[in-house]
């Protein structure tokens, strides 16, 4: 019997977003951030992240806020999981704020 197939993740952060140390720092972060969320993907599916320039600047709280939002809209995370379990969300407006680089 075949053992099923875990979900997976890959990372896309171009030139575009900075250079080698920065985007590296870009990918560890939403490696992080993604790999306590891999548990709420179907079994077998991947996930492929675009880090956007706004990313390098972005904080890990702030990318994660944009990861959840992300995988709400694509129906693959509860509704209303906070980035961090201790820390309160901050309520967005409809359209207000930039998006903080992370692209799903």
């Amino acid at each position: 019997m075949a053992t099923p197939a875990v979900a997976r993740a890959g990372f896309v952060v171009s030139k575009a977003v900075g250079n080698s140390v920065v985007r590296h720092r870009v990918t560890r972060r939403l490696r992080h951030l993604v790999s306590a969320r891999l548990g709420t993907l179907p079994q077998g599916s991947s996930l492929v992240v675009r880090a956007l320039p706004p990313a390098a600047t972005a904080s890990s709280a702030e990318l994660g806020a944009d990861l959840d939002a992300a995988l709400r809209r694509l129906g693959l995370a509860p509704a209303g999981r906070p980035a961090r379990e201790d820390a309160p969300r901050q309520p967005r407006q409809q359209g207000a704020g930039p998006d903080h680089g992370s692209a799903v």
